[in-house]
């Protein structure tokens, strides 16, 4: 029988009550000095506890905002359920933040504390927080030393803060005046339109995620001893309920991946059963897989054909009886090395945060991996829908909305959303309220429709429709999807808008950079993507990025989305000129 997550009233009751179930079982993983290392379950509430006392000790109320900035690591979310513990607002911030970020998110949330991780990230804090008038403490989870910190700005030690007798059955208790309706984060959307806005999301919110989570693990694979890999920024809403709570709810072990480069060593050691990350992070170990096998050549790589063709079959319904010898024979040679790679538990790996190309996710399906996409926004804390397997995935389709989740077409196609999962509002803004929240329903800026399953199909953004010329609707994710699977193309950005065909904006992939047959290799790229789109999709002409799309250069945002306003101002003139030739 499926198992259903508890109904609780907070996430931190919720936590708890996971901790007394699993007491001295390993919780949170992270590599120190070379080797994994567990906080057990028990030990992380005795810190949840002693954190939040002292958070309340040190002046903190019911409703202050608490800044949190760390890299993903078990301090980010001790900190994060302490700060709830206490009646408090996380306000989880981005570790890729200048100043300016810190200092419009400090000044905007009115955050009273902040929780730093280390002396690095603190150079960009700190000189954040002598702008605001109301961040009197700040606290490190590793020494922090400033000679610009004032003497109204208090410094504190998280080691110190978070030891201690506080008794976890006095938390219990305390926390039970927290209600799904309390607000328990502010998250700041990553700005792929202009600055971030706080999103407040109540406990409800993610609550609500959480049910619709574990009723598809549940129903389509099986709850039992589950293990996550945690990648995504935690301050990101999809890692936030995806990464750090829905293990939580399920009693689950979260390892903390070492950095981008060593991701796919730590998912070979770790072997998650589950996977949520983005996209591009899809495609980047899409394209390692390739390159691996390919460079064998010889058997290894006349089997990832027929993996690829027999899944691309399998998967349109068509595979051939005659085929079926061969498919058994790739479960027990290239399947069986690729599984071995990613782990023989895996379960699934869930692709959200950005539009998936089909491409994509068909390759890992035809490798052996169960492959779901899922769909969700901030907004609606985030999750709204996914691909299951007892609905039949389809993953040019975003699933079916998730267990208690009302998901409506507009008359000009925007798919609204209604439930307890919506957002309050944003913080200290009633006008962009008023504008996504109406009468109870988000307006989510997405347009899609519902295939004859019940699938909610996404087509693009209403801002970031292109319309040419002539009126025509053209979108850019998929063009650009499209572009960066080619082996040549590790970035792209489609421009066009009120224009009569569409060019592009190039950065090409770092093995052919500075050869000198470069512009015909990205040509021919180029028009491999063209013969599979219409007339208007086309891509006449192309320019070279100066430098890779970054988060650096302001042209990602931190969940690898880019962002089309900062490339278009740097770009733009040149774009334009194209259009001249």
């Amino acid at each position: 029988m499926a198992r259903q997550l508890e109904r609780f009233e907070n996430l931190v009751s919720l936590f708890l009550t996971r901790a007394s179930e699993k007491g001295e079982k390993p919780f949170l993983w992270a590599r120190r000095e070379g080797e994994w290392r567990a906080i057990s379950w028990a030990y992380a509430a005795r810190q949840v506890a002693a954190l939040a006392a002292s958070l309340k000790r040190i002046g903190l109320e019911p409703g202050d905002r608490v800044a949190l900035v760390s890299e993903n690591r078990p301090e980010w979310l001790i900190s994060d359920l302490a700060i709830m513990a206490a009646g408090c607002v996380t306000v989880p911030t981005y570790t890729t933040n200048t100043t300016r970020d810190h200092a419009h998110v400090l000044g905007n949330s009115g955050a009273r504390a902040v929780i730093v991780s280390n002396q690095k990230l603190a150079k960009n804090l700190i000189p954040a927080v002598l702008t605001s008038t109301e961040c009197h403490h700040v606290i490190g989870m590793e020494p922090i030393r400033s000679s610009q910190t004032p003497d109204w700005v208090n410094s504190h030690h998280w080691v110190e803060l978070a030891s201690g007798d506080a008794p976890v059955e006095q938390l219990n208790s305390d926390v039970a005046r927290i209600h799904r309706g309390d607000l328990a984060c502010i998250i700041y959307t990553s700005g792929t339109g202009g600055a971030p806005r706080g999103v407040q999301i109540h406990h409800g919110s993610i609550l609500h995620n959480l049910e619709g989570c574990t009723d598809i693990i549940s129903t389509d694979f099986g709850w039992e001893d589950e293990v996550f890999l945690s990648f995504l920024p935690a301050s990101h809403a999809y890692e936030h309920s995806g990464g750090q709570m829905f293990p939580i709810a399920l009693g689950a072990e979260i390892y903390y991946a070492e950095s981008l480069e060593k991701l796919a060593a730590n998912i070979e050691e770790v072997q998650p059963t589950i996977m949520v990350v983005v996209p591009r992070l899809f495609e980047m170990l899409r394209a390692r897989i390739l390159k691996s096998i390919e460079g064998q050549g010889g058997f290894p790589k006349y089997l990832l054909a027929r993996a690829l063709k027999i899944g691309a079959d399998k998967y349109h319904g068509r595979l051939k009886p005659w085929d079926m010898p061969m498919d058994a024979l790739l479960s027990l040679t290239l399947r069986k090395k690729v599984r071995a790679r990613v782990g023989n538990r895996q379960k699934a790996w869930v692709s959200g945060g950005a539009p998936l190309n089909p491409e994509v996710g068909t390759f890992f399906q035809s490798l052996g991996i169960t492959f779901l996409q899922g769909y969700g926004q901030t907004e609606a804390g985030p999750v709204i829908s996914c691909n299951r397997p007892s609905a039949g995935i389809r993953l040019d389709t975003v699933g079916v909305p998730v267990k208690g989740c009302e998901v409506h077409i507009a008359e000009d196609g925007e798919i609204l959303v209604r439930g307890e999962n919506v957002m309050r509002g944003y913080w200290r803004n009633p006008e962009e309220t008023e504008r996504v929240l109406r009468d109870g329903w988000l307006a989510t800026g997405d347009v899609g429709h519902f295939d004859a399953k019940g699938r909610i199909v996404i087509t693009d953004r209403k801002k970031d429709i292109l319309v040419n010329d002539k009126g025509d609707n053209v979108s850019p994710q998929r063009i650009e999807g499209m572009l960066t699977l080619q082996g040549e193309i590790a970035q792209a950005m489609v421009y066009g808008d009120r224009r009569p065909h569409l060019v592009a904006l190039i950065v090409p992939d770092s093995e052919i950079v500075g050869t000198p047959d470069l512009h015909q290799r990205l040509q021919a790229a180029i028009d491999r993507v063209n013969s599979d789109l219409s007339v208007i999709e086309k891509i006449r002409r192309f320019i070279l990025a100066d430098e890779p799309f970054s988060i650096e250069n302001e042209q990602l945002t931190p969940s690898i989305k880019i962002r089309r306003h900062v490339i278009s101002n740097v770009y733009g003139d040149r774009l334009d000129a194209l259009y001249k030739r």
